[in-house]
């Protein structure tokens, strides 16, 4: 490799450059450069040299800690796509889920709405039901008074044939008595006296029991309003 031999002066302003500003040569024209024969500037290229070799091992340094920092960097960066690729994924499942129990919220309103319905139709059934039971009751009732006022006036009706037919039975004979003149007329009268008294006292005891039957049924009426 060809040396290069500097002249005195520049090798004197190299050496005043790097006494007032502390700025040397640098890289590989350091090892082209001839010593000289003034042990100054052979100082001076030694100095160069170490500052150099200093200069380099920090540049190394720092790249090395840029490298580091880069690699820091990127694996950070790696775990921030990770963490917003889990956060995402977090996002959409949390969106499904409030849809999934907005879906179950309406299914739950509309089974509700549809129980109330349900309880509401049914409570009117009751209702229906019930009324049809109180109109069963109360025709059930009115044909049973029927019945009794029907059964009443029969047997009102037979009692009072009985009774008047005995009555004209019993007159028929007292008067066949008088007109044969027969020795039982006084028998027959009396007869006919006490049938008439019957007749009249079993007459107002019928009345009697069917005026109090009627009050009967309109107070048990009135009771059931």
């Amino acid at each position: 490799m060809n040396k290069i031999k500097l002249p005195a002066h520049i090798c004197q302003e190299l050496e005043r450059v790097a006494k007032d500003h502390k700025v040397y040569l640098e890289g590989n024209i350091l090892k082209v450069i001839e010593p000289v024969s003034y042990d100054s500037f052979n100082k001076y290229i030694s100095d160069a040299k170490e500052n150099d070799s200093n200069n380099r091992k920090k540049r190394l340094e720092i790249t090395k800690q840029i490298q580091k920092q880069n690699r820091e960097l990127k694996h950070s960066q790696d775990e921030n796509e990770k963490l917003m690729s889990d956060l995402k994924k977090a996002l959409n499942e949390a969106e499904e889920a409030n849809k999934s129990v907005a879906s179950q919220n309406e299914k739950l309103m509309s089974t509700q709405s549809e129980n109330e319905q349900l309880m509401s139709d049914l409570k009117i059934a009751l209702e229906t039901a019930e009324n049809a039971k109180k109109a069963a009751e109360n025709d059930l009732d009115l044909i049973q008074k029927k019945r009794q006022f029907e059964l009443i006036g029969n047997i009102v009706s037979y009692a009072l044939y009985v009774i008047v037919g005995t009555g004209i039975i019993t007159t028929a004979l007292y008067i066949m008595a008088i007109i044969h003149g027969s020795s039982e007329t006084t028998l027959i009268g009396n007869t006919w006296s006490n049938l008439f008294g019957i007749l009249l006292t079993n007459s107002f005891s019928i009345i009697g029991t069917i005026m109090g039957v009627k009050y009967a049924s309109k107070e048990e009426a009135k009771s059931d309003s």
